[in-house]
């Protein structure tokens, strides 16, 4: 069994013994109970990602065909965004959000449902896992907002085209460095550190009910925002509907998720991206000069 801290009050310590619990394995009839508890949570991450990377699809698509979704009412405008624009931006960065963040968390999730089926029972674990999601995405909404005044900010200075990509060498030199920098911070390692270690995050910050499985969400949602928010700012830099870089990007939030040693792979990400900034910044020097 994990180990308790021991500043943990009575309810946090079975919250504990909950948590320890569910990395090993259970006999029978335990066991199926908590598989029968796990499977509509499976089906829900399911749902929404199959949702989410349809819609993501199906928006790269109008992108490329414009003249065939002319009057659709999810494709925004090219250029001179009104409010309904800014709008459809917002919800496609926050479906786009939730369609590349929600592979990465989904062990912890899956974890939950276990945690939640040991102290609530099997109805109202959905519930509250559920709940614990939605907070989680709130996060990554907020971040959606930011990236979509970002956008609409480069769209009227004519540094991002009406394709939603770099048109400036100098901006796409500079969100590289970013990135590539930010892979060597303390911060991004702290963020990364509770990503990958959710049982660390639930002993050390479990909160009971709904409201407390919302405020945990918003938690993790904040660590994993601050382990990744440069490297989905570089959607700018690669086209923010070009569907492969969407998926490689998603790849790479869950390799630096699930890999044992991450450091090293994390800082070689941050190599390749520094190296790639002076490469853009050299060619639009040459050209400029």
């Amino acid at each position: 069994m994990a180990s308790i801290p021991p500043s943990l009050t009575s309810p946090s310590r079975e919250t504990a013994r909950a948590i320890s619990y569910s990395w090993r394995a259970l006999p029978g009839a335990e066991a199926a109970n908590f598989r029968r508890a796990r499977l509509p949570v499976g089906a829900g991450i399911v749902t929404v990602l199959a949702v989410s990377w349809a819609y993501v699809i199906y928006m790269v698509w109008g992108m490329e065909n414009m003249d065939a979704v002319a009057d659709s009412l999810l494709m925004p405008s090219m250029i001179d965004w009104s409010v309904v624009d800014l709008l459809l931006v917002f919800i496609m960065w926050a479906v786009m959000m939730a369609a590349m963040m929600l592979p990465s968390s989904a062990p912890l999730l899956m974890l939950l449902a276990k945690i939640n089926t040991e102290r609530y029972g099997r109805r109202r674990a959905l519930l509250a896992t559920g709940v614990f999601g939605l907070g989680y995405l709130a996060v990554w909404s907020g971040f959606s907002l930011l990236a979509t005044l970002a956008q609409w900010g480069l769209l009227e200075a004519r540094l991002v085209s009406s394709m939603m990509n770099s048109a400036s060498p100098i901006l796409s030199a500079a969100l590289l460095a970013a990135a590539g920098m930010y892979q060597f911070t303390p911060l991004k390692h702290a963020c990364l550190a509770r990503c990958r270690s959710p049982l660390s995050v639930l002993l050390n910050h479990w909160r009971e009910g709904f409201p407390g499985a919302f405020a945990m969400g918003l938690r993790q949602g904040a660590y994993c925002t601050g382990c990744c928010w440069l490297l989905m700012g570089l959607l700018f830099v690669f086209g923010v509907m070009n569907l492969i870089w969407i998926a490689g990007l998603s790849l790479l939030v869950l390799m630096e998720k699930l890999l044992r040693q991450p450091r090293w792979f994390t800082q070689a990400t941050g190599a390749i991206l520094l190296a790639w900034a002076a490469l853009v910044a050299g060619q639009a020097t040459f050209l400029l000069g």
